[in-house]
């Protein structure tokens, strides 16, 4: 089992949940409708990210970023390469 590190950019109160596209160099953008009230929005894109890799949900940890818009998310897998591709593809 791999931990790969994903950095992502929430974007709460959207109105309606997607992951992909790049924000900066390296940044995955996951829009999540929750809003960023007592960390729903964080659970909200840690439940779309594992929905968008095909992952379970216990699968996608928190690694930084509790309060902020830029964050780290680890992702356990026992084939880290085609996390890796999924990723890609999802950054465009």
């Amino acid at each position: 089992m791999e931990e790969l590190r994903i950095p992502i950019r929430v974007k709460p109160g959207s109105s309606r949940t997607r992951v992909g596209g790049r924000h900066g160099d390296r940044s995955l953008i996951v829009a999540v409708t929750a809003k960023a009230i007592d960390g729903a929005a964080t659970e909200a894109a840690l439940r779309a990210v594992a929905e968008a890799l095909g992952m379970p949900r216990r699968a996608v940890v928190l690694i930084t970023g509790t309060t902020s818009r830029d964050k780290v998310l680890g992702v356990s897998s026992e084939d880290p390469e085609t996390l890796r591709e999924l990723v890609r593809d999802l950054l465009g």
